[in-house]
């Protein structure tokens, strides 16, 4: 932590050679170009939304799959990768620029040596994150870690809206990861100060696209990551105060909206504490690394993971729950698909 906050702040030369240096960038490619195929005409097949440009990836894809060689598919998806990058920083305005390192790529506006920092923190927060999560998590053996730091919370909102599933008024948030077309990760410049525990969070979410669990459990797992990887300041609440607000807070409803998902995008407190939940009853379920292992690989989001808790870790999602309340009563407190009314939520944030 120490050797990334130094990192904010470079020497007076520094500065002033940074100043001199021109941002020279690449001009975003109409089309891209692979030997023994037809060229793709990449710039056809973007979409605006929002002000942002959105490549059809499955187009895309289909168009890697008339390659036979897995290197050169390897090659040309992160040609993609870039050259959508390089149209989303036209978009964004001359003040953003592409810097990269290692497996990891970062559009921001924010000053070369702030963005070295950011790019060294991220490659070693996925080797960390993949030494916890060994044999959970899938690192994509050809897809960069992207990074993308928007200058001011309108662009970010915008960008991150067509993402959410309902129209509506969400709970605010530092980051998001996108695991639609190119997986990347999202966040403020204005909360750069929390930009470590954010990539740590967000890159958590990566490497767990892979699978099909519910929102609780991936929130849970990414808490408890992040919290392990960047220790949290001291806490606005007590763990006594959480523990009444949990209290006066969940209900039969209030808890099959965790299990659908649903309450991860309230905007009152529902928000944080179904945060905390996930991250009690994951810290809980993980004491037995190896149950804990089993069950995430089996549990789905359709039933919030009901029948994987079952078979690998032998509990009652629900009673499991109530323990935590210490409430008697259980009923109406297990994963129950018909009070959902929709389908499951699976915007992990």
């Amino acid at each position: 932590m120490i050797n990334f906050l130094r990192s904010l702040f470079p020497s007076a030369a520094h500065d002033k050679a940074q100043a001199k240096a021109p941002n020279r960038q690449p001009d975003p490619p109409a089309e891209l170009y692979a030997p023994g195929v037809e060229s793709f005409a990449f710039r056809s097949y973007l979409q605006y939304v929002n002000k942002f440009p959105v490549p059809d990836w499955k187009a895309v894809s289909e168009w890697l799959g008339s390659l036979t060689d897995p290197g050169e598919q390897a090659k040309l998806w992160t040609s993609c990768e870039m050259a959508w990058l390089q149209h989303l920083r036209v978009a964004l305005g001359p003040e953003y620029y592409l810097d990269e390192a290692g497996d990891s790529i970062l559009l921001s506006p924010l000053d070369r040596s702030i963005s070295q920092a950011t790019l060294g923190f991220m490659n070693k927060t996925q080797a960390r994150i993949s030494r916890i999560l060994h044999d959970i998590a899938l690192i994509p053996k050809w897809k960069k870690n992207i990074l993308i730091v928007f200058d001011d919370d309108d662009a970010y909102y915008r960008y991150v809206s067509r993402y959410y599933l309902d129209d509506g008024e969400f709970a605010r948030s530092s980051g998001m990861h996108i695991n639609t077309g190119c997986s990347h990760f999202v966040t403020i410049r204005a909360d750069l100060w929390a930009i470590e525990p954010v990539i740590a969070h967000e890159m958590t979410h990566g490497v767990l696209g892979h699978l099909p669990i519910p929102v609780w459990l991936n929130e849970g797992i990414a808490v408890n990551t992040e919290q392990r990887l960047c220790p949290p300041p001291r806490p606005l609440f007590t763990a006594r105060e959480m523990h009444e607000k949990h209290l006066e807070f969940w209900g039969t409803k209030e808890i099959q909206e965790f299990w659908s998902g649903k309450s991860f995008l309230r905007t009152d407190d529902g928000n944080t504490l179904s945060y905390d939940l996930a991250r009690i009853l994951v810290s809980q379920f993980s004491s037995d690394w190896e149950s804990f292992r089993g069950f995430v690989l089996a549990a789905d989001a359709r039933d919030a993971g009901a029948t994987a808790a079952h078979e690998h870790l032998g509990v009652d999602l629900g009673a499991s729950v109530a323990a935590i309340f210490k409430r008697e009563d259980t009923a109406g407190w297990t994963p129950d698909l018909d009070a959902w009314h929709e389908a499951p939520k699976r915007v992990a944030s």
